[in-house]
């Protein structure tokens, strides 16, 4: 009877990082910020993403998501600025926000066992 090796490896999966710019808009003592958010070094996908500093911190709001269309969350974001601007809200470009760090895991490799070698059947591997 033949037989087959398999070798059974696991690798860690690494977080998507994102970057994004936006604008920040105040009246009085009120805050607001529209940011578009988009993957590291892609235009899209991308979000239009609204916080309300003051009346709702930590509540973020997708005011527009974009899949393929390059541009769409740049126009929509400006569009809604200057509607704020109209509004009496006074906005400024944000600095660009520091891509956020990407979550990796320590480098384990030297504490790991070696892979375990199992061995299979014809009919096993014909199952898988």
């Amino acid at each position: 009877m033949r037989r087959l090796s398999l070798i059974l490896i696991t690798l860690p999966l690494a977080a998507v990082a994102q970057e994004s710019s936006g604008y920040q808009c105040t009246s009085g003592d009120l805050t607001r910020h529209v940011e578009i958010v988009y993957e590291t070094g892609a235009s899209v996908p991308c979000e239009v993403q609204y916080y309300k500093d003051n009346e709702a911190p930590g509540d973020v709001q997708v005011l527009w998501r974009a899949m393929n269309e390059e541009g769409y969350c740049d126009t929509r974001a400006s569009e809604f600025v200057t509607k704020l601007k109209g509004m009496g809200w006074d906005c400024t470009a944000s600095a660009a926000a520091e891509p956020a760090e990407e979550a990796v895991e320590p480098d384990d490799t030297d504490d790991l066992a070696p892979a375990a070698e199992i061995e299979l059947t014809e009919a096993e591997v014909q199952n898988l």
